[in-house]
């Protein structure tokens, strides 16, 4: 087993725009295993009433596959199986500009919303004890799915290109290629599942699970002890985008005009000039992205606990 343990799943490793699906099947099933191991027993008894009292549509395409047989764990995946359906991508992260420096978030939170305005809006649908069953569960899998996302430095940043979904880059062996204007490798996919994956070395959502709440059991109480502010980690996040997953790319790549991304063919075509920038991310990059992504990981599975456990309080 590699010295950092990191999780993730495959279904982000060709990335296009748009965003790519944070963490991917395997890290968000073991952000929520990593959370259950955290929950009060009132939280897990909630969690576990609205899930099974309100399933999922039979008939939805689950892009992880059949649904796992821990009920948190399958429901973590759902917001991306949907994301098309309810037209809520906007949901999933939040463009704060590479350079932007900390203060409120609500610039950078467009008028479809973003990651952690989503979160507040599902969390009050969450404790709502008079609100829709259903409503309420669809909330819950919002949230164990957005906390997920908000953890995923490159869903807290951007250089006007998406997220660095625009950036292509040589990872490993691996060379960049285009299609249909979208790259891959990118900087964004190999952080939602390439780094994590060749870190993992095959263990599974709930043996990960178990990792990483050994390997971060010193710093679990004083991430509890903080205390639940999801602007600050999202700060956090956009502060490891920017010394981490754009500060170490060889060569370095400049700051570009904070403008409206859609796809790589904007900001002047900047998929296909970074390109032509040769951009690599070798085993030295790969040495420092993944205690950040593991961090990420650990931090993610505590704070949903967190998140859950005062909600439960909430609508006792």
């Amino acid at each position: 087993m590699a010295v950092y343990f990191s999780v993730v799943g495959l279904a982000a490793m060709f990335a296009t725009v748009p965003r790519a699906d944070a963490w991917g099947c395997k890290g968000h099933q073991t952000v929520a295993l990593l959370a259950e191991k955290h929950l009060t027993p009132e939280a897990k008894q909630l969690a576990q009433k609205l899930l099974s009292e309100n399933p999922m549509d039979p008939k939805l395409n689950r892009y992880c596959g059949g649904a796992m047989r821990d009920a948190m764990a399958d429901a973590s995946t759902w917001a991306d199986d949907v994301r098309g359906e309810r037209k809520n991508g906007p949901w999933h992260y939040i463009d704060i500009p590479r350079e932007a420096q900390r203060g409120p978030l609500e610039p950078f939170c467009g008028r479809e919303d973003c990651v952690t305005r989503a979160i507040r809006e599902q969390l009050a649908i969450l404790k709502d004890k008079n609100a829709d069953a259903a409503k309420r569960a669809d909330a819950l899998r919002y949230v164990i799915h957005f906390v997920g996302d908000l953890h995923q430095p490159l869903h807290t940043a951007t250089n006007a290109d998406e997220g660095g979904n625009c950036v292509p880059l040589k990872y490993l062996r691996r060379n960049p290629h285009e299609h249909n204007h979208s790259y891959s490798p990118n900087l964004h996919g190999i952080w939602d599942t390439a780094i994590p994956e060749r870190d993992a070395e095959g263990a599974d959502p709930g043996e990960y699970a178990e990792m990483l709440d050994a390997l971060f059991a010193a710093d679990i109480e004083g991430w509890e002890k903080a205390g639940i502010h999801v602007d600050d980690w999202a700060w956090e996040g956009h502060e490891y985008a920017k010394s981490t997953a754009y500060g170490n790319l060889v060569p370095k790549i400049t700051v570009e005009p904070h403008v409206a991304v859609h796809t790589c063919t904007d900001n002047n075509n900047i998929g296909d000039r970074l390109l032509h920038q040769n951009i690599v991310a070798g085993e030295a990059y790969q040495e420092k992205a993944a205690p950040v992504v593991e961090k990420r990981l650990a931090e993610a599975g505590v704070r949903l606990a967190m998140i859950l456990n005062e909600a439960a309080r909430e609508t006792e």
